[in-house]
């Protein structure tokens, strides 16, 4: 290889080094600004009471269909 061949391929590596760790830092300043601390959802009363009745229909479908 050249002296010049061999000073390309040097400063290709070296672009590539910068534009990785440049990216890199980008990236870590931006995500602590995008984590958001997790909230708990209470369902109340109404979603959690329990909603199955055992009514005429449903005794007819678990007969015929031999359940």
């Amino acid at each position: 290889m050249s002296e010049k061949t061999t000073k390309q391929a040097l400063d290709r590596r070296g672009f590539l080094k910068v534009a990785s760790l440049g990216s890199a830092a980008a990236a870590a300043s931006v995500a602590p600004g995008l984590v958001t601390p997790a909230q708990a959802y209470n369902p109340g009363n109404e979603e959690t009471k329990g909603r199955y009745r055992e009514t005429d229909h449903v005794k007819a479908f678990y007969r015929t269909n031999s359940y």
